[in-house]
């Protein structure tokens, strides 16, 4: 009896003390997940991981990141991946680095996301701010739960009349929760401001003057509804 008494009051010690309290911090972003060809990495297309987070590749697995701060696309093939905060650290693997248009850094998770990782992974929540988009075609990310009239979405040009696209959501297409416009052939103006509304939300965002016409990073051209 005495045995279990001490023992019950060295778990509630042990509990209450500072460092049991202390859950570990969550990951900060600083990559996505743009492309993943594996059967064993514990990441899933569009997801973010964090800085020292480590992805394990089998030989012939494909990885493609890009580095929401620096900016860097690396397509990566096997080997142990290390995340960093402007670049990936590969040990027994190929690399491949490239510089790409995005906006730097300027999109961040709010404090709910930022409490959430499942396997290391996170979500993305723009900051509040109008980005800038460097290919003709966007990717949105949608908001949850979209079912009937919900699920269309409209794109209007704001700084000049005229332009105007509606488009019901094709779960055939928006897989995973994300819209990709070139799969639906849309294409955007160079230099225009545009407002995307769906489901009572909008968001104003705008199209670099020299924004690609063909395929580009996920990271060049993501929209998310705040």
């Amino acid at each position: 009896m005495g045995r279990t008494l001490v023992a019950v009051l060295a778990s509630v010690a042990a509990l209450a003390s500072p460092a049991a309290a202390r859950a570990p911090a969550p990951l900060v972003p600083t990559a996505l997940v743009e492309e993943i060809q594996s059967g064993t990495a514990d990441v899933e297309f569009m997801d973010y991981v964090g800085s020292g987070q480590v992805i394990k590749l089998a030989p012939g697995d494909r990885l493609v990141l890009s580095y929401l701060k620096s900016c860097e696309h690396e397509t990566i093939t096997g080997g142990t991946v290390t995340v960093g905060a402007q670049r990936s650290d590969v040990q027994d693997g190929h690399v491949v680095r490239a510089k790409v248009p995005c906006d730097g850094g300027k999109m961040r998770l709010n404090a709910q996301e930022a409490s959430q990782s499942a396997a290391g992974a996170f979500r993305l929540q723009s900051a509040e701010m109008t980005p800038t988009l460097y290919a003709r075609t966007p990717v949105v990310q949608l908001p949850r739960r979209l079912t009937g009239e919900d699920r269309t979405l409209v794109i209007e040009r704001t700084d000049r009349r005229g332009e105007r696209h509606v488009i019901t959501i094709d779960d055939t297409i928006a897989a995973g929760g994300f819209y990709d416009l070139a799969r639906a052939k849309l294409a955007l103006a160079r230099g225009a401001t545009y407002e995307a509304s769906i489901n009572g939300r909008k968001l104003t965002f705008l199209v670099d003057a020299k924004a690609k016409s063909g395929p580009a990073p996920i990271v060049s051209r993501l929209l998310r509804f705040p």
